[in-house]
């Protein structure tokens, strides 16, 4: 007597045909709709960033997926993702708003940015070896005038990094996981510092003494060096904005 292989039934067989094409139909549909999105709040970031989008500005959903050309799905995950980053606002019956610029916020996360900074500073002065990290930060700072980068949106970048890495070297991942949320919170103007040519040169001056202080392990020296060029920073970029608000606006009122 023949066996013959027991057949599942048809209902099954179809579900287990279907499930792995449909599984694999939607994934480019859900990759292009997460790139639509990414972009969306790039585009969007850089606008506020760059004054384009002033603090104050309303604007619905509608508007913007036909400005940028995307569906209102992507624009939504853009919009609350800058949301959740403090950009933005949303109320139920006016719509997305550009926030104002907290300046209180502002300061106090600087002064947080402070804190961990000497922190870390002070710890990376005690290492008992030379941190590898400071290897890049030697070729990037320690450089003749002349070989100084001037673009300032590559120094605004370097600058970010030269922190990060400070803070990053000092061994401590919570640390610089927080340090760098809070460079994250504070971009929107910190960037702004590198819009004038004789703030990056102060920038280069500076970072340079910073580095030879801690690599000769002179943490009194660095701590000081280090508070004094972010408090002349934030002072700076200060001025820069409002500066930068009220030429914005000025032309908006055109």
């Amino acid at each position: 007597m023949s066996t013959r292989p027991t057949r599942r039934p048809a209902a099954a067989r179809a579900r287990a045909e279907l499930l792995p094409s449909a599984t694999v139909a939607s994934l480019p549909a859900i990759a292009v709709r997460s790139n639509l999105a990414e972009q969306a709040y790039t585009q969007l970031k850089t606008e506020i960033h760059d004054f384009r989008l002033v603090p104050g500005d309303r604007f619905s959903e509608a508007e913007i997926g036909a400005r940028l050309g995307v569906s209102r799905t992507p624009v939504r995950e853009a919009l609350f993702r800058l949301r959740n980053e403090g950009f933005l606002e949303v109320e139920s019956k006016s719509g997305w708003y550009v926030r104002p610029i907290d300046f209180d916020k502002l300061e106090q996360l600087y002064d947080l940015r402070v804190l961990l900074e000497l922190a870390s500073v002070a710890k990376l002065c005690a290492r008992a070896d030379d941190a590898p990290e400071l290897d890049a930060l030697k070729t990037a700072w320690l450089l003749p005038v002349a070989e100084r980068l001037a673009d300032g949106l590559e120094v605004g970048a370097l600058d970010e990094q030269f922190h990060a890495t400070l803070v990053r070297a000092a061994g401590n991942a919570e640390i610089a996981r927080v340090h760098w949320d809070v460079t994250e919170r504070i971009r929107i103007i910190r960037r702004l510092d590198f819009t004038r040519g004789d703030r990056i040169d102060a920038t280069y001056t500076e970072h340079a003494k910073i580095l030879r202080a801690v690599m000769q392990r002179k943490p009194d020296q660095a701590q000081l060096l280090l508070k004094s060029h972010i408090e002349q920073s934030k002072a700076e970029v200060r001025k820069i904005t409002l500066a930068m608000l009220q030429q914005a606006r000025a032309q908006l009122a055109r």
